[in-house]
């Protein structure tokens, strides 16, 4: 999940809900311990086990409602509670967004989900007081080779970037990473919505844009930094727009969107995946 830097920005203080602890007063780039880092596993080893049911069980006829019904009980049933729900107001605990719906898309029990259909699915779980996060797409059923492409694209560029984080290098290698590969393809980045920090809070420092700038601080990367590192593309413009419902944005131009999402930890040579799937 995603938001605006300015919302992000906007988080003072400590906020206590139902589920916990979920806003935490902000402290920069963070660095997590050992212990920190084994629990942020079990977190993000939930998301990627909703996610893998999802991808698995998904099929045409289904509402969005079922899928963020399935996600939030087996989060619970896992121990941990559905990051997404009541952050910032969001009333769910996935994000379900088709086709040209770019990010944030509301799940509903009237909203069917069609053969050919592009649905990018994002989730996660906070467990003992840490976040996972995570995003797939999904092909349901038969889709065009456009959609096809793009989902693939957008996954490979998230690899592509996290090939590239390593202790020393920097969120500009990232983004290019990401950005060159987007570009080759004839695919265009949003650029409105960043990856982020992750940890005690959902949205932490720094911001892990997917496209090369000089507006953004350009961290230095270190061992124990955690990341969701979040590639968006369309097949068209990257312009998007706010739908009234205040959360699902849509591309303007209508053409599709696609996205691919992992939480990871930066290692002295690499980096681990810690909501790997597995598939």
């Amino acid at each position: 999940m995603n938001l605006f830097a300015d919302l992000l920005a906007s988080t003072k203080g400590s906020t206590v809900t139902a589920t916990g602890p979920r806003i935490q007063q902000r402290r920069g780039v963070e660095i997590k311990s050992a212990r920190e880092l084994k629990i942020m596993e079990k977190a993000s080893s939930i998301v990627a086990t909703v996610l893998r049911e999802i991808m698995e069980l998904v099929e045409p006829g289904q509402t969005t409602g079922d899928l963020d019904a399935h996600a939030e009980r087996r989060i619970r049933e896992m121990g941990a509670t559905p990051s997404f729900m009541g952050y910032h107001g969001f009333p769910a605990s996935i994000c379900a967004s088709i086709n040209n719906e770019v990010v944030h898309g509301i799940p509903s029990n009237k909203r069917v989900i069609h053969a050919g259909d592009l649905l990018k699915v994002d989730t996660g779980a906070y467990f003992d007081g840490y976040h996972g996060d995570s995003c797939v797409t999904i092909c349901v059923g038969d889709v065009s080779e456009e959609a096809q492409k793009l989902s693939r694209v957008a996954q490979e560029s998230l690899m592509a970037g996290l090939a590239q984080i390593r202790a020393g290098n920097t969120l500009l290698d990232i983004a290019g990473a990401v950005e060159d590969h987007v570009l080759a393809n004839q695919f265009s980045v949003v650029e409105d919505y960043t990856g982020h920090g992750v940890g005690r809070n959902l949205h932490e420092e720094p911001s892990v844009f997917n496209f090369r700038t000089d507006a953004l601080p350009n961290v230095k990367l270190r061992p124990g930094m955690t990341l969701a590192v979040e590639p968006i593309l369309n097949a068209g413009s990257n312009a998007c727009r706010t739908l009234k419902d205040r959360w699902t944005v849509v591309t303007k131009d209508g053409n599709l969107s696609a996205q691919w999402e992992h939480t990871i930890v930066v290692t002295s040579d690499g980096c681990e995946i810690l909501t790997d799937r597995g598939n």
